[in-house]
């Protein structure tokens, strides 16, 4: 099993990488990171797509859909934002950020599975 830093250093191999980290649902905040080469602030988006978990699991509570979360897509023009609960801690997820015209959506979330499915946190 990987750690949080094999872990998002296996990311970084996805076409299109822009940055990846793991974060804490509970506090919005990063307990590990790997920053591409862009200009993407981790930790904003980091404390801003914990919001986004956080709203998606009170609607499926409201809407009583006892189903975990398997993953995120959030598609920008430029860019596609992942994020995926840890099933081992749903406390965390992980953040993925890929520049869109490079990126292959389906190679990414296999990338994305793979690295949740082998962190050990």
């Amino acid at each position: 099993m990987a750690n949080a830093k094999e872990a998002l250093a296996k990311l970084t191999e996805v076409e299109g990488f822009l940055g990846a980290c793991i974060v804490d649902s509970n506090s919005g905040m990063m307990l590990g990171s790997s920053p591409g080469s862009g200009s993407l602030n981790l930790e904003l988006a980091a404390a801003g797509n914990t919001e986004v978990v956080r709203a998606k699991r009170k609607t499926m509570k409201t809407l009583n859909l006892n189903d975990p979360i398997e993953d995120i897509l959030i598609t920008l023009g430029k860019q596609y934002h992942l994020l995926r609960p840890l099933a081992a801690n749903d406390a965390l997820f992980v953040y993925l950020a890929l520049d869109r015209s490079k990126a292959n959506l389906a190679l990414a979330r296999h990338f994305l599975a793979e690295a949740e499915k082998n962190l050990t946190v």
